[in-house]
């Protein structure tokens, strides 16, 4: 570490070398599979793993945990960063499964761009559809990758229609298939006017063989289809980079990520079109510059990546200045001061030490328990900055934990708190049951699974839980506990920061209190956005 932080210009032009993405999609689109797939073009890693690890292969490295392995699905993001060329990529892989929102939610708010993931026989899907309204409303631009187009599927020009009628997004071509899905014969550029042949390499592990064609040379082979590639490509026009920035068109590119078809061109265009990061607001609005002094703010809290020790990593956005390691940082919610003795490079389970970070890397402080999702850090001897919050998220599934052996009781507490700490899921306790018996809240059902499974192997402390029949929780104003009291189907319970909250069996039940109460003050919590 140096004892003077890097002067503006050389902060600049190292954010200008920044690209940070998540890539983002509905369940079983390939995501995992797209990520393995630009770290192997980017010769981040020899050899790129399998979902499941399939045939005779190792996992993907973005599913690292053990729940993600057995059940072939991202329970949790991942950071990979890398270089290619002379750009370094944050790359975040993020959950598809619509029980795990809340994590994709945060990821979105630590990226300058997100890859919209299709599959080319299912187009548009609900959880994709919400994905993107997240992006738009966030101003994340979107290029979007449609995978799977060795296998049958929809025609082309029917998938960009759906684009534009469906969320009013026009897609500008940069590459087109030549032939259809499942028996198409490779890749047209369509400002390079030339056409890539692709060799299938082995189960997908390495790269696939490629042969570039002139496009007089592919006319040859495929006069048909070459002439089809090119007459539909024209009729979307070229890419704009400007409106791609503003939200209003977005670049379009085909390929397999299994078999690492048209994986480079993507990686290109990454490198090529995605914004580098730029001025951030702060809660008062007001844009921090990229090169004025550190700040950055979590968006990520995650244990159980060592299985050799019990540490857990936040997951730090650096937004301005240069991060480094060692460095006494000012901890903006408390202002009290935090050291960054152990700061990490994380590339998905492994992680290498980091000396310095610009804005757009993600740095992972180890063992950062004064810290929780949402708070910012910025550097010490300038004024306090705070980024805005994250996203609120209003739970619809409920269940009460109770130790199964009180003899790990304190374990028990232990784990739940942690899991609180990294938003796996919301935790509320109510005077009637205690806080040995807490009601744990999510978004879907299978965060309780998740919990459920790091409780026993994590903190050695196996839980047994009760459904609760509600669905539906309530911001709850300071009188309305008196009016509640003994009603039935609801229940009051606080979270950790003191927020009382009135969890209802239904929406008929909430309506049948207002009109019995008027004087209720209940309001409702946000719904997975800001």
């Amino acid at each position: 570490m140096t004892d003077l932080a890097a002067p503006p210009a050389v902060v600049g032009a190292q954010a200008a070398r920044r690209r940070s993405i998540a890539v983002i999609s509905h369940p079983d689109a390939g995501k995992s599979t797209l990520t393995e797939a630009l770290a192997l073009h980017a010769r981040a890693i020899g050899e790129a793993g399998a979902v499941h690890g399939k045939q005779g292969r190792s996992g993907v490295v973005s599913d690292w945990l053990e729940m993600e392995q057995k059940r072939g699905i991202s329970i949790t993001s991942a950071a990979l960063q890398f270089e290619f060329e002379d750009v370094v990529i944050n790359l975040l892989d993020t959950p598809g499964h619509a029980d795990f929102s809340e994590d994709t939610y945060r990821v979105l708010t630590a990226v300058d761009c997100a890859v919209m993931l299709l599959d080319a026989a299912r187009g548009l899907e609900p959880q994709t559809l919400k994905l993107f309204e997240v992006c738009r409303r966030r101003g994340v631009p979107v290029i979007t990758f449609i995978n799977k187009w060795d296998r049958p599927g929809r025609e082309a020009l029917e998938l960009c229609d759906e684009l534009e009628q469906r969320i009013d997004l026009h897609p500008t071509p940069i590459t087109w298939p030549v032939g259809e899905a499942g028996t198409f014969h490779g890749l047209l550029d369509t400002r390079q006017h030339g056409v890539t042949l692709y060799g299938r390499s082995p189960g997908g592990a390495t790269l696939a063989e490629e042969e570039h064609l002139s496009l007089d040379a592919a006319r040859d082979r495929f006069p048909a289809d070459v002439d089809d590639a090119l007459e539909a490509s024209s009729l979307l026009g070229a890419l704009d980079t400007d409106s791609f920035r503003a939200g209003r068109t977005s670049p379009l590119l085909f390929g397999a990520a299994l078999t690492n078809i048209g994986v480079r061109q993507l990686l290109d265009a990454i490198a090529e079109i995605a914004p580098a990061p730029s001025a951030r607001p702060g809660v008062d609005g007001a844009p921090r510059p990229v090169d004025a002094p550190f700040s950055g703010f979590v968006f990520k809290m995650q244990a159980g990546m060592d299985p050799n020790h019990r540490d857990h990593l936040a997951f730090l956005r650096v937004c301005s200045g240069e991060f480094q390691r060692g460095m006494v940082a000012t901890h903006a919610t408390t202002g009290r001061p935090f050291a960054t003795k152990y700061a990490l490079s994380v590339f998905g389970r492994s992680r290498d030490v980091v000396d310095t970070a610009y804005p757009g890397d993600i740095v992972g402080l180890v063992n950062a328990t004064a810290l929780a999702v949402g708070d910012t850090l910025h550097a010490a001897d300038g004024p306090t900055v705070r980024y805005p919050p994250m996203p609120t998220f209003a739970p619809e599934h409920f269940i009460t934990a109770h130790v199964a052996d009180p003899a790990r009781s304190k374990q028990f507490r232990k784990g739940i708190a942690q899991l609180e700490q990294e938003g796996v899921v919301q935790v509320l306790v109510s005077e009637a049951r205690g806080d040995a018996s807490p009601i744990l809240a999510a978004v879907g059902p299978l965060q309780f699974e998740v919990a459920e499974f790091r409780m026993a192997h994590e903190f050695n402390a196996p839980m047994r839980t009760d459904h609760l029949t509600l669905t539906l929780a309530m911001n709850a104003g300071a009188d309305d506990a008196a009016r509640l009291a003994g009603r039935t189907g609801v229940e009051l319970a606080r979270r950790a920061d003191g927020t009382l909250l009135a969890l209802l069996t239904d929406r008929w039940r909430l309506s049948s209190l207002q009109r019995a109460i008027p004087e209720l003050t209940l309001t409702p919590l946000l719904a997975g956005s800001e």
